[in-house]
């Protein structure tokens, strides 16, 4: 990260320097560090240049010129959601921050550091990836400024972007690099997407038609939120490196170009990449904590990918359906390192992937065909296709268990409770040795048909899981508890469906602090369907909550006990005509006295 650093080294000069949003971590957990872990195995030359004041080119430049070219990355969220609430308010906090302060990274990271990566350095190569990035790469709509953005690579200078994880497309593009290949001419990498001139796209268009799919041009999208929709479907259904294809989107000055998906890592390669030496530790310069190390770094990541689709989460773009696992043997021994790091008491708090429990699952479709187009894998029901054993999680966990030095393994977050359901032993032993006392799931609403909106399980469902959870943790005579995390102002949601679920609530005992107001992030159904009002594969109606009022009474409504809610509740209530809900009586969400209390809490 310094110029002494690389003295130290003996170095002359960087191959790669990595330019990130998020202080440097080297912990599998941040995408920079993986990254630069899996090209300096790879015999090359890594610097970070982390954070960096971005009014001039000082801080661009302290590592010098990379001999092949910067990586940049906003870091492990989208830039816009690290500085602003849901409510766009800036926000106070950053964990990915020394001392957890706000402030030291722009709005719209990647496009402000390649502008002055190339007013540095015009000739070297610049390439995009990780979340931002990733999921900016067709015309997407854009929750801060309220409208459609073009392709972040239409708007940056840069020469590629590298989308989902991005390991072999860093390695491809860095060997390609070496081997004197221009970055313009690297064109054929999996995984990436590119830039094509006008003219060239006119004279070739019937070429490249015959291997990739054109969705509708940004002027179009742009404009037509029925046409927005008809595009993200097709993005999303060729998000798949078996079946999947290649997407040309046509922007006012340059054609954007996605090559088809990169392949997952296999499992020797997964393995490999979680086995690089990391040293778990934040930089040594920093002389402040960084909250979001101290929150995952004794955790493991068992597994990469996602079936679950729910419409809110980006991760099937981003990570994909299919199921990548590591081996045991593997995860055993990143277990057993943890004994040799300083401040380790025996305790590893988080085990798992995107999900807690889909280790070790898969689909027999899946290496010929791909994850299906036409059906989810769990929605409106598990798919019998599906192998959702827990045999290999649960003897991981048992074999966690028993080594040295290793006291407790927990699962606290993360388990997706209708597969839970399908194995009783798998739920035995998740309450008998891995909860901490609370477990935290998420039914994320209480009303079906926001939930069908969603793709998450129905109420029912829940329902049954917490039963079971009861009943087990009744039997082994423990005292745990379940904490649920819902959301509020999602599409599909009215507050008819807000007040019914305040109802529920109210009758069943279930108030929660874990709360959050929807928010709109690029390439979720979600957001699609926030923007256009349609459900992008039926092309049906949804409603939405957009303005910023009615999403506050939303969010209000599942924390109606707060007094500085009443105001909001209560206006809901009228709105609805439930003003039956306002009194002194037990069934009534808030007091008589609410009618003419405070404008606050929005």
């Amino acid at each position: 990260m310094s110029p002494d650093e690389v003295r130290r080294k003996g170095w002359e000069e960087l191959d790669i320097i990595i330019v990130t949003g998020d202080a440097y971590v080297d912990h599998p957990g941040f995408g920079t560090s993986i990254i630069g872990r899996v090209l300096e195995d790879a015999g090359y030359k890594v610097g970070v240049i982390a954070q960096p004041g971005w009014e001039n080119i000082a801080d661009f430049t302290k590592l010098g010129k990379p001999r092949l070219c910067f990586a940049v990355s906003a870091g492990n969220t989208d830039s816009m959601v690290s500085n602003y609430t849901p409510s766009k308010r800036l926000r106070h906090d950053d964990a990915y921050s020394p001392g957890n302060k706000a402030g030291l990274r722009p709005n719209r990271t990647c496009i402000v550091y390649t502008n002055r990566l190339k007013e540095a350095y015009p000739d070297v190569p610049v390439i995009i990836g990780g979340i931002e990035a990733s999921l900016r790469r067709f015309a997407q709509y854009d929750y801060w400024s309220e409208k459609v953005r073009q392709s972040i690579l239409a708007d940056a200078p840069a020469d590629l972007l590298v989308y989902g994880m991005g390991e072999l497309q860093m390695l491809a593009i860095a060997d390609r690099l070496k081997n004197g290949t221009p970055a313009s001419q690297i064109t054929d990498v999996d995984g990436t997407v590119w830039k094509m001139d006008i003219k060239s796209w006119k004279e070739k268009k019937e070429e490249f038609l015959s291997e990739y799919m054109e969705i509708p041009p940004y002027v179009e999208v742009s404009k037509d939120k029925a046409i927005y929709a008809k595009a993200f479907k097709t993005a999303f259904e060729e998000q798949d490196p078996v079946c999947g294809h290649g997407i040309i989107q046509v922007h006012p000055k340059t054609v954007v170009v996605q090559n088809k998906p990169m392949r997952p890592l296999s499992q020797e390669e997964l393995d490999h990449v979680y086995e690089l030496p990391f040293t778990r530790e934040a930089h040594p310069s920093y002389q402040e904590k960084i909250p979001a190390l101290d929150m995952v770094k004794f955790s493991i990541t068992t597994h990469r990918g996602c079936f679950g689709s729910c419409s809110f989460c980006a991760i099937v773009m981003h990570q994909g359906r299919m199921i990548r696992s590591r081996s045991i043997e593997s995860i055993l021994r990143e277990a057993e390192s943890f004994r040799d790091i300083r401040g380790f008491n025996g305790t590893i708090n988080g085990l798992g992937g995107p999900s807690a429990n889909m280790y070790g699952m898969d689909c027999k479709k899946w290496e010929s065909s791909g994850a299906c187009k036409n059906k989810l894998c769990l929605y409106p029901q598990v798919c019998p296709s599906m192998n959702t054993s827990h045999s290999k999680l649960i003897e991981l966990m048992q074999r966690l268990r028993e080594l040295p030095g290793i006291s407790k393994v927990f699962v606290g977050y993360g388990v997706r409770y209708d597969l839970a359901l399908l194995d009783e032993q798998y739920m035995e032993e998740l309450c008998a040795h891995h909860v901490s006392g609370q477990l935290k799931v998420a039914p994320e609403h209480y009303s079906d048909r926001v939930t069908a909106v969603m793709k998450k399980p129905d109420r029912k469902t829940f329902e049954r899981f917490e039963q079971k959870y009861k009943e087990i943790n009744r039997k082994l005579g423990k005292d745990q508890y379940l904490v649920a995390f819902l959301i509020s102002g999602h599409p599909g949601c009215t507050l008819e469906d807000m007040i019914a679920t305040a109802e529920y609530i109210r009758d069943t005992g279930r108030y929660t602090r874990q709360v959050q107001d929807f928010t709109p992030t690029p390439m979720t159904v979600a957001t699609c369907m926030f923007h256009t009002g349609l459900d992008p594969f039926t092309g049906k109606k949804v409603y939405v909550a957009t303005s910023q009022k009615e999403k506050s009474i939303q969010r209000a409504m599942l924390h109606y006990r707060e007094p500085g809610n009443h105001t909001l509740v209560y206006e809901g209530l009228k709105r609805t005509g439930r003003l039956d809900l306002v009194g002194n009586t037990w069934n009534c969400l808030i007091p008589r006295s609410s009618e003419k209390g405070p404008r606050s809490g929005w």
